[in-house]
């Protein structure tokens, strides 16, 4: 344990605006889980939680951003700022890391709530992020260069005079700063839910599954596939893919042959032999879709799959929780499985699950 994260009094995550309740009650139970008594601190729509608890320390490493759905980042709270005058914001942090038992920070990230009300300081946090840095500097809590290796200071401003500190460990962070991939919409793609694939091949496989998954003549089936979206973006990494839906596709995915278009309807239709992928992107009650996930690990029709559940308005980590057994009890198989909610995500959630090789288990 380091003497940065030794000094936590809790949790604090960034989430989608107006999912804080669902990450309020996803720490909470996580904590429970754990046998780690706390409580959670949100206000709608300002795009993070706070969970406060005796062993904060140990939580955090055991609840890291990649463990929790809805965090798109997680990391430990060491205190919460509720006076950073304007005309001085550095001396209240410096006299606070000044009480602590520090061993110093290898970086420095001033950041904002993806939400309404936070994106309006993120010219501030650019700024008082280089103010910051040279004080950190100049006071011997940092080096005279990053080291991203070493343990991370963040500031969350949470208004322009008030904020809250936490620090990271490298292993905690997400791919991107804040959880927030800035991928660019392709203009051969027939669909922005293109960039929802995209996102999950980012964040849900490391960088040598995807060079072991995604290979050129694999065979892989896109549920629901219409207007291509999902299809397009494994066809770009060599898939060769069946598209399953009533509906039309892009002629343009048809051109290549890589494409196969069958019409029929996702949740009755199956291939004659096992696949290396099965997607699904399909507007549908959530539960419906998880058992009709879990039934085709149940049956050997593929050896992995991306699939999005769509939430309802209220009790959606219930919700999840529901469907995630049902999926399980479904597949009736020990299963690799991870799930996040996406940047790009809106109302839903992705889940990743695949086969665990013999040596794995």
């Amino acid at each position: 344990m380091s003497a940065n994260t030794a000094a936590a009094i809790g949790l604090l995550g960034w989430c989608r605006q107006g999912f804080e309740p669902e990450l309020a009650a996803e720490y909470q139970s996580k904590a429970a889980e754990l046998g780690v008594a706390g409580y959670a601190k949100a206000q709608r729509d300002s795009g993070y939680v706070e969970f406060l608890c005796e062993d904060a320390a140990a939580l955090s490493r055991q609840l890291g951003t990649n463990s929790l759905i809805f965090a798109r980042q997680s990391i430990a709270m060491l205190a919460s700022l509720p006076n950073l005058p304007r005309e001085d914001r550095i001396t209240p942090i410096l006299d606070v890391l000044r009480g602590m038992d520090l061993n110093g920070f290898g970086s420095v990230a001033v950041e904002y709530s993806d939400a309404d009300s936070g994106r309006e300081f993120a010219g501030l946090a650019r700024s008082l992020g280089n103010a910051l840095r040279a004080a950190l500097r100049k006071h011997g809590f940092m080096s005279g260069k990053d080291r991203p290796h070493l343990p991370c200071l963040h500031l969350l401003l949470t208004g322009a005079e008030s904020g809250i500190l936490g620090v990271s460990d490298f292993s905690q962070r997400p791919a991107f700063p804040m959880g927030i991939p800035r991928l660019r919409m392709n203009a051969q793609a027939p669909s922005r839910s293109a960039l929802k694939l995209e996102e999950a091949l980012l964040t849900l496989l490391t960088e040598a599954e995807r060079e072991k998954w995604l290979r050129d003549g694999m065979r892989a089936c896109d549920l629901g596939a219409a207007p291509g979206g999902w299809t397009w973006v494994l066809m770009r990494h060599g898939l060769l893919v069946t598209a399953i839906d009533n509906g039309p596709l892009r002629e343009q995915l048809l051109e290549n042959g890589r494409v196969e278009h069958l019409r029929a309807d996702g949740f009755r239709w199956s291939p004659k032999f096992p696949l290396e992928w099965m997607v699904c992107d399909m507007v549908e009650q959530p539960a419906r879709v998880a058992q009709r996930m879990g039934e085709w690990f149940a049956n050997d029709w593929c050896r992995r799959s991306i699939f999005n559940l769509k939430l309802p308005m209220k009790k959606r980590y219930a919700e999840v929780e529901h469907c995630l057994q049902r999926f399980t009890e479904a597949a009736g198989m020990p299963l690799d499985i991870r799930v996040k909610q996406l940047y790009h995500d809106r109302e839903e959630i992705t889940v990743y699950a695949g086969l665990i090789s013999r040596k794995d288990r």
